[in-house]
């Protein structure tokens, strides 16, 4: 009876101590991106760079109205098949890039109870964007949405949170 009496105890002191711990391990851990992360995504920004200038005799500019038209012609021309998952996550770096700069984003790392990822954060807030996978993903499953759609419903959901600019 007595050891029965400290199982159970000890069970509910175990379940106390524990308890914190699983809900710590649900909350996300932010980060900067670390050297390896730079270095990573700098080569993912060449790559495309290179195909854009390999195919289309011009290259990327961060810059929206050049970037998006020259993703969607990758896309297009199916230079970038939907089963490239690298090349395709990596025009998600460049969409990524296109988006921080507009709306005042920075990248960081996300990692939570899946994985780590690479995301895009607004300010110091908990609102992130997750570029990398938007193109790759909808290629994966055939969906053939518009780069400028993708781009434009990220913005829609960030837009709004944006200080307002003055005499607005």
């Amino acid at each position: 009876m007595r050891y029965l009496l400290r199982l159970s105890l000890l069970g509910m002191l175990s379940g106390l101590f524990l308890a914190p711990m699983a809900v710590a391990q649900d909350e996300a851990r932010i980060s900067e991106l670390s050297y390896l992360d730079r270095q990573y995504m700098s080569q993912q920004r060449e790559l495309i760079d290179d195909l854009v200038r390999r195919h289309f005799g011009s290259q990327i500019r961060r810059n929206r109205e050049n970037d998006l038209p020259l993703l969607q012609m990758l896309l297009d021309r199916e230079l970038v098949r939907p089963t490239d998952t690298g090349t395709l996550q990596a025009m998600g770096v460049v969409l990524g890039d296109l988006l921080a700069k507009d709306l005042g984003m920075h990248w960081v790392i996300y990692e939570d109870r899946v994985g780590r990822s690479r995301a895009l954060r607004y300010k110091d807030s908990d609102n992130y964007l997750f570029p990398v996978t938007m193109i790759s993903r909808r290629r994966e499953a055939d969906n053939r949405t518009p780069v400028r759609d993708i781009y434009q419903k990220a913005y829609d959901i960030i837009a709004p949170l944006r200080d307002p600019l003055p005499f607005q």
